[in-house]
């Protein structure tokens, strides 16, 4: 990991970028505190299919086995401020 001042970046941005392609990731500091990484651009970063083999490994059949018929119903004006029973 890099850390590098903001006008540092900002002079040297290319070869910022080349280094953060090749999978550096930078952090880019305002007098010595981060503000900023750059980091590589991911496409695929949600992985449904390990999310579906973590959970089946688990012996969950259904993320949302019951879903109230009233569920989106508006609730009643004075809901938050009764106390709960």
């Amino acid at each position: 990991m890099l850390f590098i001042s903001i006008r540092e970046a900002k002079n040297r941005l290319t070869a910022l970028a080349r280094l953060v392609e090749k999978g550096e990731t930078i952090v880019v500091t305002r007098k010595g505190k981060p503000i900023f990484d750059l980091i590589p651009h991911r496409t695929n970063v949600l992985r449904l299919e390990q999310g579906e083999k973590f959970l089946k490994k688990r012996g969950v059949k259904d993320i949302f086995p019951f879903v109230a018929d009233d569920f989106d119903d508006p609730l009643p004006e004075d809901f938050l401020v009764r106390p709960l029973r």
